[in-house]
């Protein structure tokens, strides 16, 4: 080596050892953007009434509705709604999160424990916020179904079974609690409800035979305030309906996804999953709270009252969506009543004021089915208790076909309800069929699978002469009648539903990947347009500056995909893969 090359080699190596030696660089402090500067505390009088022109939880409000009064995009005008900005969320899996917007600040959660704040009106993203999985964790649903705001924080559930606080203008973490053992089987995929000055959770893992619960912690520290069990121990009322030994302790009753809040008695409702394990011949009884809406007092976390929808749940019909809060007219009479459009095919009507005796206690008024069900040969008129078709009931070496199949003629995506038009509207998925046969034996390992069931036959046709699976259904909650239906031929329906003072209703939830725009009022299709993979999130709407905005974040995967790939063994090639990958997109008016 020359005298020239070694010598400014050693002053290359010189000058690295020098700079290895000195002391880091100060942190630059960066300044908050001004939107984020200017962030509004989220109060809970603002969450009880929330601003026309914001989205302060997944449902806008604590009825469920999924409704935005504002209407600036109308019937006459949403042919003019196009694409203002997209941002990539980095995620594959599934995206089920509602973009939540406080004054011009949106928040969306993803899968792996992901929190990204952005720019609503530009798409600028001003922090994200990621929590490592630990090594080992068992998160086999990896999804998240969005973020609560109060004060200056956000409120997130991380897969694992941790809730976590994070600062709203940083996204730096505030404090954090473990909820349950994610060992055992527990992991969270649902939002956090925020209500009654409480944080509230429960935890999926019903296929794990976990004991299911809804918990409150304080809003401050993360200090567990009360948890409720969805299955009763011994002595405690509803432990009748498990009268054999322990199967309390695995019997199921998963709470995965978000309830919702009546604020006038400080009641929140929650629906909850089926038994553990699947098949009812396990676990004799009516196995009380599984598969059911349960009424929770916010205060102490009693229970209030309850509406078990299957009795000895085995077909693996979850009810976890919680029923919207709309008081409806039967009979010339106002009900304050809860509407619960079911994984079991079938459309509730209850009433959540007991006939007019305090809040608590559900009656029910009205069941129905909304699509092709034969599991119910009829419900009792005055309880609403399924007179069971035992031939489309499966058992332990019994084989049964059944419709709807498992995932259920509406699965966890929320339906909405237009005050306008008094309509509700239901992303339906008719003329799939199941089938399903139990095990002879199952044994009970903390955190391993305990679903107890058993290959064996063919797969379960779908209904003879079917010509369409997906569906939109508007129904008239006054008179009980559908009033509009619009098929999807080649594709299942997963898609959330928003309605609009607009007179529209916004969804995804197709193979396509559009994003559709319908007339609250008659079903016509009045827009669509793709974005860059299925739509099962729920779509929301806001306003900055006077102009209203529609955002949804698209993300094919898990059940939607499972449904899929169903279809396209009986229909080869006519459902293919969709595109998986999570896209923020919000459209305006041009």
């Amino acid at each position: 080596m020359s005298s020239v090359r070694w010598t400014t080699f050693a002053l290359v190596l010189n000058a690295g050892i020098a700079f290895a030696q000195a002391p880091p660089p100060a942190a630059v402090s960066v300044p908050l953007p001004a939107v984020l500067r200017n962030y509004q505390p989220v109060t809970a009088e603002r969450l009880k009434k929330p601003e026309d022109g914001n989205w302060l939880m997944i449902r806008r409000t604590y009825d469920g509705w999924g409704y935005s009064p504002l209407k600036q995009i109308t019937a006459a005008n949403v042919k003019g709604l196009k694409p203002v900005w997209a941002f990539a969320t980095g995620e594959t899996h599934v995206h089920e999160a509602a973009p939540i917007v406080n004054n011009g600040v949106m928040f969306v959660s993803t899968p792996n424990n992901q929190v990204l704040a952005l720019d609503a009106k530009t798409g600028t993203p001003l922090w994200r916020y990621r929590r490592p999985r630990p090594t080992g964790a068992n998160v086999p649903h990896e999804t998240n179904r969005g973020v609560a705001l109060y004060g200056d924080r956000v409120y997130v559930a991380a897969g694992e079974a941790v809730l976590v606080a994070l600062d709203a203008k940083t996204g730096k973490e505030v404090w954090t609690t473990n909820v349950a053992d994610n060992k055992s089987g527990y992991y969270i995929t649902l939002a956090p409800l925020i209500a009654g000055g409480k944080v509230m959770v429960g935890a999926s893992g019903g296929e794990f035979g976990i004991r299911g619960f809804v918990a409150a912690f304080d809003l401050e520290t993360g200090k567990e305030q009360w948890r409720t069990y969805t299955v009763p121990a011994p002595g405690e009322p509803g432990s009748e309906t498990w009268p054999k030994g322990d199967e309390w302790k695995t019997g199921g009753g998963s709470v995965w996804v978000t309830g919702n809040y009546d604020q006038d008695t400080n009641i929140a409702y929650w629906g909850t999953g089926n038994g553990g394990p699947w098949m009812g011949d396990k676990r004799p009884g009516d196995n009380l709270y599984t598969a059911s809406t349960i009424a929770l007092d916010v205060a102490t976390g009693a229970i209030k009252g309850h509406f078990q929808y299957n009795p000895n749940e085995s077909w693996d019909w979850d009810e976890v969506s919680p029923p919207i809060l709309v008081d409806f007219q039967r009979n010339g009479r106002t009900i304050k009543g809860l509407i619960d459009v079911a994984r079991d095919g079938y459309m509730w009507f209850l009433d959540r004021n007991n006939g007019g005796r305090g809040g608590g206690p559900i009656k029910f008024v009205e069941g129905k089915p909304f699509v092709f069900q034969n599991a119910f040969k009829s419900l009792d008129p005055e309880t609403g208790r399924p007179n069971v078709d035992p031939d489309h009931k499966p058992g332990t070496g019994k084989r049964a076909e059944f419709c709807p199949n498992l995932s259920g003629g509406k699965n966890w995506p929320p339906i909405s309800f237009s005050p306008d038009t008094r309509m509700i509207y239901v992303p339906a998925n008719n003329n799939i069929c199941g089938a399903s046969m139990g095990a002879a034996e199952v044994v009970y390992r903390p955190g391993q699978g305990y679903t107890g069931t058993a290959r064996g036959g063919p797969p379960a046709p779908m209904v003879p002469g079917a010509d369409h699976f997906g569906e939109v259904q508007a129904w008239n909650v006054d008179t009980g009648q559908k009033v509009w239906t619009h098929n999807y031929p080649k594709s299942p329906n997963w898609g959330a539903m928003l309605a609009t003072a607009g007179g529209l209703v916004f969804t995804g939830g197709t193979a396509d990947r559009m994003m559709h725009a319908f007339d609250a009022k008659t079903g016509a299709l009045l827009w669509q347009a793709p974005v860059s993979s299925g739509i099962l999130a729920p779509p929301t709407s806001f306003q900055i500056d006077g102009k209203q905005y529609i955002a949804v974040l698209s993300g094919w995967g898990g059940d939607s995909t499972g449904m899929q790939g169903t279809l396209n063994q009986a229909f080869p090639g006519e459902f293919p893969q969709v595109p998986e990958g999570g896209t923020v997109t919000v459209f305006a008016l041009e």
